[in-house]
């Protein structure tokens, strides 16, 4: 399958980076919040990049102050990520794992009242809110056979054989989705396991693929290949998509750890021809392109003076940009705008058919094609969460 084939090729070419890059950790930050916000947002929750960021550099330097349900989602998932690849190290892909990360997903969260880190424990449905089980687009099976299904997919996900990683993983995740063990978060944990496989397997050991940021820019056409298997059998449609999203994806994330490496060597050579300690911002600003004074302080531990001089400095040097004020003591945010913009950009082959196309004639397909991606009248705004009798939650 030449599919396969690319696929392969180009997740090898993500994992070599890994290994060539002198430090891929600087990286991870970045690709984690990426695929964390995509895969939220296919469940519909409405934050954007710099949002999530920000927030994250508040928490870094213990001034958080409350994030918005939708923000406090996605953070959830970078915790449940971070998670899932702390217990990865010592356990494989069981309910044991899956249970854990599941209760850092929904733990103080809106999904909270769901049952976070247990199995559904009633009948679920996936439609809109009006539907009932007749009239649902998928009836998932009961919760008395949870525990077999469960441990059929275990003996899959672990056992060695000779189905290619990558189709496992695309097999994996389908049955997952299938087996619908929770009442909210399976898309999100489903699309998590992906990664995790992968990292079990050996073929990608820093989480560098966010491949919800192609899954959800082909929303619906996602959602019709999961549902055609279980109707009609189409595997090999379901394996074709999943597949291209692979391939893209990690050429994307070849391409965009790039344009991040350049740039960052750019700044530390600036940086060693100078007597100040401006370099040890760089990390700062990769891991996270947005500042504060008290972030610096804290990071770097230095004084607040100093964490001042040092911001002052990157500015001049055009690394940083003072973007806005927020908050009860009017704390001042900066901004590292060239690593933002690298990674907010859209995905390489988003680019690439731009340039081919034209500007002008392509902005208009582009928006025709993102509607068409929308999820159809009567889908559901949330296909993690599924629905359920009233007084069963």
């Amino acid at each position: 399958m030449l599919a396969l084939s690319e696929a392969d090729a180009a997740l090898g070419h993500l994992q070599g980076l890994g290994h060539l890059i002198t430090d891929p950790h600087l990286l991870i930050g970045p690709y984690v919040t990426r695929e964390a916000l995509a895969s939220s947002r296919i469940e519909g929750t409405q934050a954007s990049l710099a949002e999530v960021l920000q927030a994250g550099a508040e928490a870094e330097a213990d001034e958080a102050e409350r994030a918005s349900g939708d923000v406090a989602e996605v953070e959830a998932y970078v915790k449940a990520t971070y998670r899932g690849l702390e217990l990865i190290q010592t356990l494989p892909i069981t309910q044991r794992l899956m249970l854990d990360v599941h209760r850092v997903l929904l733990t103080g969260v809106r999904g909270e009242a769901r049952l976070p880190g247990q199995l559904r424990r009633s009948p679920v449905w996936v439609g809109s809110p009006t539907d009932s089980p007749d009239t649902a687009v998928f009836v998932p099976p009961l919760p008395e056979h949870l525990g077999g299904l469960l441990s059929d997919w275990e003996r899959f996900v672990n056992e060695p054989g000779p189905t290619p990683a990558l189709i496992r993983c695309a097999l994996m995740h389908y049955q997952f989705e299938t087996i619908h063990p929770f009442l909210d978060g399976n898309g999100r944990i489903g699309r998590l396991l992906i990664g995790l496989l992968l990292h079990q397997e050996g073929r990608l050991t820093t989480p560098l693929l966010y491949l919800s940021g192609y899954l959800e820019a082909h929303r619906r056409e996602y959602y019709e290949r999961l549902q055609a298997v279980r109707e009609r059998g189409a595997v090999q449609q379901w394996l074709q998509f999943f597949l291209t999203a692979v391939q893209r994806q990690a050429v994307d994330g070849v391409d965009r750890a790039g344009e991040l490496v350049r740039l960052r060597e750019g700044w530390v050579s600036e940086a060693t021809r100078s007597r100040s300690r401006v370099g040890e911002l760089i990390p700062l600003l990769f891991a996270n392109p947005f500042v504060t004074v008290r972030r610096v302080e804290t990071a770097l531990g230095v004084t607040n003076q100093g964490g001042r001089n040092l911001i002052r400095d990157a500015e001049a040097r055009g690394w940083l940009a003072m973007t806005h004020v927020r908050g009860r003591g009017r704390r001042q945010y900066w901004l590292a705008r060239k690593v933002f913009e690298i990674i907010e950009a859209p995905p390489l082959y988003e680019r690439r058919r731009s340039a081919e196309a034209g500007a002008g004639s392509d902005s208009t397909r582009f928006a025709a094609e993102d509607h068409e991606d929308m999820p159809a009248v009567g889908e559901p705004a949330r296909p993690d969460r599924a629905n359920a009798p009233r007084g069963t939650l």
